[in-house]
């Protein structure tokens, strides 16, 4: 008798295409949601890793050109209104604040130091959204994906013990099918969750160190101009 149930469970498809095809509509609904949600995850975590990639390497390139000695006016020209980078954008911000702050005398209005400071804090959020866009998401997904696993593994044992009332039989060929579909909804929560908690945790201290940096810079920046200021 054992020989013939342990054969029978032996014809049974156990691939992750079988699990899933078999799994009743709630299931499939659940391990649906978690695969895009994991793909999604996924697309984050590669496009903010290229992002701070190219962010670090603009603020290498920008920090020597501002520390080589050419004049703040003629680098401010050379990178034109618009542009490219997030050190560039900050500097532009301050830039833009200085000249706006001279009188068509060549005096300075009050509150300049004060003014150029704002616009380049203005400058560092937008900055800092943009760097941490999407990073809710990975934290959402890391925190709930585990949970909607275990929904879907709690509503497919539930279908299996139905399905063993139903036909009043508990060998292994009845019993085996319904709970690999059900734990399988656990593991794509799992799957789903673990690389998006790792990289969350990640991106966000990259994310932490680039703003850093933006703040060190623009209070560098405002030191030099209050100087002239004063001077």
């Amino acid at each position: 008798m054992e020989t013939e149930i342990l054969g029978a469970a032996r014809e049974i498809d156990f691939s992750m295409w079988s699990l899933f095809a078999r799994a009743t509509l709630v299931v499939k609904l659940v391990m649906l949601m978690l695969i895009a949600a994991s793909f999604w995850s996924w697309a984050i975590i590669v496009q903010k890793l290229i992002n701070y990639r190219a962010a670090r390497t603009e603020a290498g390139v920008f920090d020597r050109a501002f520390w080589s000695g050419e004049p703040l006016n003629e680098l401010f020209g050379r990178i034109g209104p618009t542009p490219s980078g997030a050190s560039e954008r900050i500097f532009a911000a301050g830039m833009l604040e200085w000249q706006r702050s001279h009188r068509e005398g060549g005096g300075l209005i009050a509150g300049a130091q004060a003014r150029i400071e704002r616009s380049m804090d203005v400058a560092i959020a937008k900055e800092s959204e943009g760097l941490t866009g999407g990073l809710p998401f990975l934290a959402t997904v890391g925190s709930t994906a585990p949970f909607v696993g275990l929904f879907g593994t709690v509503w497919g044992i539930m279908n299996a013990f139905i399905e063993i009332a139903a036909q009043q039989n508990t060998n292994l060929a009845v019993v085996a099918p319904g709970i690999a579909e059900a734990l399988f909804a656990t593991g794509l929560g799992l799957l789903a969750a673990i690389p998006a908690v790792i990289f969350y945790n990640k991106l966000s201290a990259d994310s932490d160190r680039l703003v850093a940096g933006y703040e060190a810079f623009a209070d560098e920046f405002s030191t030099i101009l209050s100087r002239q200021l004063d001077s």
